[in-house]
C-alpha cells in the first residue's frame, strides 16, 4: 500500500513535460521507420495510402502503452519517476488494467480543456483531480 499526499499541479506538470520529452524521441523513431518502409517520403495519405491509418494507430499505440505499461507495472512513468510522484488505485494499491484504461481516457478529457479537470483539484477537498476521481485512482507525491 503506498501513501503520500495528493499531488500538485505544478508536479503533475513537471512529470508531463518529462515524458513529453521521452515520448517525442520515441515517436521520432518510430516515425523514421514508417518513413524508411515508405522508401524516404512522408507518410500522409497521398503518399502511403490507408497504410497512413496504421501509422496514426502506432503513434496512439506508442502513447498509451507507455503511459498504460508503466502505470500498471510500477505506478510511475519516468517523469513521475524524477518528480517522486505515483498512481494508484484510490486503495493505495497498484492499478489494474481497467483503472490504468480509465485513467488514461478521463485523463486526455481532463487535459484537453486548458488543463480545467486538473486544476480541479484545487476545489477538491481531497486534492484529486477530475480524473483522478472518474478513475478512482490518484497521484500521490512519495514522502522522502
Amino acid at each position: 500500500m503506498i501513501s503520500g499526499t495528493s499531488a500538485g499541479f505544478g508536479r503533475r506538470v513537471a512529470a508531463l513535460l518529462y515524458d513529453a520529452v521521452l515520448l517525442a524521441a520515441l515517436l521520432v523513431a518510430f516515425t523514421s521507420g514508417a518513413v524508411f518502409l515508405n522508401h524516404g517520403v512522408a507518410v500522409e495519405p497521398r503518399t502511403a495510402g490507408v497504410w497512413v491509418y496504421l501509422y496514426q494507430a502506432g503513434l496512439i499505440g506508442i502513447i498509451a502503452g507507455y503511459y498504460l505499461l508503466n502505470w500498471m507495472r510500477s505506478g510511475q512513468t519516468l517523469g513521475m519517476r524524477a518528480w517522486h510522484l505515483r498512481a494508484v488505485a484510490d486503495t493505495g494499491k497498484p492499478m489494474g488494467a481497467g483503472a490504468a484504461g480509465l485513467r488514461m481516457l478521463c485523463g486526455i478529457l481532463a487535459w484537453a480543456p486548458a488543463a480545467l479537470g486538473v486544476l480541479w483539484l484545487y476545489w477538491d477537498p481531497e486534492h484529486a483531480a477530475l480524473h483522478d476521481r472518474l478513475s478512482k485512482t490518484r497521484v500521490v507525491h512519495l514522502d522522502g
